[in-house]
């Protein structure tokens, strides 16, 4: 052995070792008979990575978790597959590619065209893909790479398709009229879940709306408002009647206002009267649906004024508020302005707009509506049986068929169901799956009453017949994220893998992305699988840098997963993201703590070292190893002592604890083995008979090679190093836990 660990020269060709060997493939390991044919599956996918740049630390955790649990399985003799893949995460890459663009060479996507602009992304895709793929490996992730996919490939397209036709025939995926978030900059909508609500200070206006004060932050809305809204229990508006109309004096002249009385309205907030801008507005959409009230646009789709607005029409509304407001001042209708008003404002996750909601024709995903779930293998759901998305979404986590850890987590999830309106699943972007609906241009078709009357052609293959044009809108990228449990095995055709992998044992992921994407899985799974996607959903926290503040380029305070590898090795950096990291707990990282467990893998080096060099040879050089002491049923207390450690370890695992798992092998490795064990031992080594020095070398070299089995898992590169050099005809990753 080398007198000193170099992860860098090590953990590269290890990693090409594992690749050759082809145990990463389950297939491979029944064919060499390191599994057996019949062996209990299990099952992960890895979430897949957006292809819009580099791994983050984030990213490295989720890996590390991922490959402990994949080689945990694959050593305790089960048929372990973990499959990779990336996601095209459709408005992201778009948006990062058209600013690159924009910047470059001064253009926008429609000076290109929609081919040479979708050329330019899939390049893009592509060149960020080999980094992930990459920096993945790098990690030491222990994936079946023969079965990678990715989210736009053409397995993926056909089970997209096949998706959205089942969910038509079924009733569950309509075009209508509804409120949805605009993103004015990137001219498109967003889904709910990617709406991050910013806090800032802007001030809050009380205008006079007859014998009215209502409060708004928002004047440049105002000019279509002819409903007010107030409590029908509230006191202090009683001799108001619902309907009841009342004339007075607004922004561009007299109007005659309608009372509408609604619980929905806050007595406790302002003076507990306002006015409602339906259009422009969830809450006010709602209240104006259930009075079937008018609903008239103020707000074009570039975020100018419409002719509503008179004298200000065309104007950009950040240029037209203080504008609106002089007026109302001059027309005395200001009652005050609270400059500290504390204001949520919607921006767009990924392109970072300021959303505008408008009501627009788009495409949805219904889940109130019953249906008829098909081939049910649900727990206490027949086939046949009347649900709804939300019912089956719920049903889910409630019957135990999906267990969510920590268990926190269950009830976040089921407030979430409760609030979940239909999903909006058309986007006005160029890149990502194309929605498989076709339009006729000359030929004449039935209507279909569900879209409206209108005439559409709902088809998994494309309509190459002349007198068709295809929807130029694309999907929402979590609805083919949402089918990755069961696309990437195969669906829609009935695969090997499919029945072999399907429903997954576990599906890891960060607790932010619970709504985004584990949400959406069970949504779609439970509706065109009939079954829960995953067993177990295993949460793990966010990782923060040394003050516990979130990594960002803004703060500039992020840590290169990559570059902590090379500097002090993979093993090093992922024991740090694991030691004192609970299930959904963040932690605090610093490159002190990484460089930290550089030393462990060291010190792991160094007791493999010492056991190497101290090993009795008879005179012609062969080794004498006395192994008669090595059961536990015999009188040597360390024996005993490591299958206690194994057991809890197993343990630890199992319950997904791993921080646990690690910090006792840890302590042991370093503080029991190498503290009191050899140093116990070190005297019959270098001072006993020939029967002494054998039965100690045997001790030691036994106690080191099961801990190398405990804690290959958690530290595979060094692990698998030593192990080769104990035992050169075997390979680590495959070795019986």
């Amino acid at each position: 052995m080398e007198s000193r660990y170099d992860p860098k020269s090590v953990e590269e060709r290890i990693y090409a070792l594992w690749e050759k060997s082809g145990y990463f493939n389950p297939d491979i390991c029944v064919e060499k008979g390191v599994t057996k044919k019949d062996a209990e599956p299990f099952s992960i996918v890895l979430p897949p990575p957006n292809v819009t740049g580099e791994l983050h630390m984030g990213h490295a955790a989720m890996l590390v978790i991922e490959d402990i649990l994949t080689r945990f399985n694959r050593m305790n003799g089960k048929k372990t597959l973990w499959v990779p893949g990336t996601d095209h995460a459709a408005i992201a890459t778009q948006s990062r590619v058209e600013k690159i663009i924009a910047k470059e060479e001064k253009k926008s996507r429609h000076d290109l065209g929609r081919e040479e602009f979708l050329r330019r992304v899939n390049d893009y895709a592509r060149k960020s893909h080999d980094f992930i793929v990459k920096q993945v490996k790098r990690m030491g992730a222990s994936l079946d790479w023969s079965r990678e996919a990715y989210t736009l490939d053409e397995t993926r397209e056909k089970a997209v398709r096949t998706a959205f036709q089942k969910m038509y025939d079924l009733g569950l995926i309509y075009r209508g009229n509804r409120i949805v978030n605009w993103d004015p900059e990137l001219q498109t909508t967003v889904s709910d879940d990617e709406v991050d609500w910013v806090e800032q200070t802007t001030p809050l206006y009380y205008l006079k709306y007859g014998p009215f004060v209502i409060g708004t932050a928002r004047p440049e809305t105002k000019f279509g408002d002819k409903y007010v809204v107030m409590h029908p229990k509230d006191a202090r508006y009683a001799r108001y009647k619902d309907g009841q109309k009342i004339e007075l004096e607004w922004i561009n002249g007299p109007i005659t206002a309608t009372v509408v009385k609604d619980e929905a309205i806050d007595m406790e907030f302002g003076t507990g009267v306002m006015t409602i801008t339906p259009w422009h507005d969830l809450a006010d959409f709602e209240i104006a649906e259930r009075h079937r009230l008018d609903m008239e646009q103020i707000i074009d789709l570039k975020g100018k004024l419409l002719p509503i607005a008179g004298e200000f029409a065309g104007l950009h509304i950040k240029k037209a508020r203080p504008l609106i407001v002089e007026k109302l001042k001059n027309k005395r209708l200001v009652e005050k302005i609270d400059e500290k008003y504390v204001n949520r404002i919607a921006t767009d996750g990924r392109g970072g707009g300021v959303i505008e909601p408008q009501i627009l024709k788009q495409w949805f995903v219904a889940v109130n509506k019953k249906f008829k779930v098909e081939n049910s293998k649900l727990k206490d759901v027949k086939s046949g049986e009347e649900k709804t998305l939300k019912q089956l979404m719920r049903h889910a986590v409630e019957s135990g068929e999906i267990k969510i850890f920590p268990e926190r987590f269950e009830k976040i999830y089921f407030h979430w169901i409760e609030n979940l309106r239909d999903w909006c699943i058309s986007r006005q972007i160029w890149f990502g799956h194309r929605i498989p609906v076709w339009i006729p241009t000359t030929v004449k078709i039935p209507n279909d009453p569900r879209l409206g009357n209108e005439s559409y052609r709902v088809s998994i293959e494309d309509v190459k017949e002349s007198g068709w044009v295809q929807d130029p809108d694309t999907l929402d990228t979590w609805f083919s994220s949402g089918l990755w449990p069961f696309s990437v095995l195969g669906w829609p055709q009935e695969t090997k893998d499919l029945k072999t992998y399907f429903p997954n044992s576990v599906l890891e992921t960060g607790y932010d992305i619970l709504f985004f994407w584990v949400a959406r899985m069970i949504l779609m799974s439970t509706c065109l699988m009939g079954q829960v996607p995953f067993k177990q959903v295993y949460l793990h926290g966010l990782v923060r840098d040394a003050r516990g503040r979130k990594m960002s380029k803004s703060l500039n305070n992020g840590i290169d997963p990559l570059k902590m590898a090379d500097k002090y090795g993979a093993d090093a950096t992922r024991i740090s993201l694991v030691v004192g990291a609970s299930a959904g707990s963040d932690l605090k990282l610093s490159e002190d703590r990484i460089r930290g467990y550089r030393n462990f893998s060291t010190k792991i080096w160094n007791v493999a070292r010492f056991v190497h060099v101290n090993k009795p040879t008879n005179e012609n050089k062969q080794p004498i190893i006395d192994k008669k002491q090595l059961t536990s049923d015999g009188k040597n207390p360390h024996i005993k002592e490591l299958d206690i450690l194994k057991s809890e370890v197993t343990a630890h695992i199992e319950n997904f604890e791993f921080h646990l798992a690690a910090e006792k092998l840890y302590h042991y490795i370093w503080h029991t083995l190498a503290d009191k064990i050899i140093e116990a031992e070190k005297k019959n080594l270098k001072e006993g008979d020939a029967a002494q020095k054998s039965g100690s070398y045997a001790l030691l070299e036994h106690l080191l090679l099961e801990s190398l089995k405990l804690l290959h898992p958690f530290m595979p590169f060094v692990t698998e190093e030593i192990y080769g050099i104990f035992q050169p005809d075997k390979m680590l990753m495959v070795e019986k836990w």
